[in-house]
């Protein structure tokens, strides 16, 4: 089968609160695998939280408002083989972008679903309050953002936000199966339906 590029948040002892060094790297992590011809690649992280979002302390010099969050979604969407976020726990914050941005959300159970900007004062990232809407809709999208609400991964699955609840054990499996077509697939292929699924020319 062909490449898989697995890519892993490993702060856990900060929830995989994400820096402006954390997020050059997976930037450079992303565009590398793009690069090399990688069929799909797979977004999970350490522990037993996905990403806290943003780290406070870089949050209070500026990180909230940094392109930085809009150039590694940017370029999680523009990757051109199948991309899978592993959620193997909570997502909250700015790191949804991350997973709003990957062609499949899979989670572990009990994991919430958390995006605090009306609270917190900050405004989205700017391509994600349209990502949220196309998954949940409108009125859901106004439940997380507006309402600030937590959803539960029943919730997720039943609004579409996420597309399979996996046991922990097997998150990481269960995504490699989910990427098995693609990976024995051309690259061309691959990037073709995903055009197509979006509904851009060929």
């Amino acid at each position: 089968m062909g490449d898989c590029c697995i890519l892993r948040l490993t702060r856990p002892e900060k929830a995989n609160a994400l820096t402006g060094a954390m997020l050059a790297d997976l930037l450079a992590a992303v565009n590398a695998a793009a690069n090399r011809g990688a069929k799909a690649l797979i977004l999970t992280a350490e522990g037993k939280v996905f990403s806290a979002g943003a780290d406070l302390e870089e949050m209070q010099a500026g990180l909230g408002t940094s392109p930085a969050w809009e150039q590694v979604s940017a370029a999680l969407a523009a990757f051109p083989g199948l991309t899978i976020a592993a959620l193997n726990g909570t997502l909250a914050g700015g790191a949804t972008g991350l997973a709003l941005a990957c062609d499949l959300r899979i989670a572990v159970p009990g994991a919430q679903f958390f995006y605090p900007v009306m609270r917190l004062g900050y405004l989205p990232q700017p391509s994600d309050p349209a990502r949220l809407m196309a998954l949940v809709g409108p009125g859901r999208a106004r439940m997380i953002l507006l309402a600030g609400q937590k959803i539960t991964t029943d919730e997720a699955l039943a609004w579409g936000l996420i597309d399979r609840i996996v046991t922990p054990d097997a998150l990481i499996d269960a995504a490699m199966a989910l990427a098995a077509d693609a990976l024995r697939a051309d690259q061309s292929h691959v990037q073709a339906l995903k055009r197509m699924l979006e509904g851009k020319p060929q």
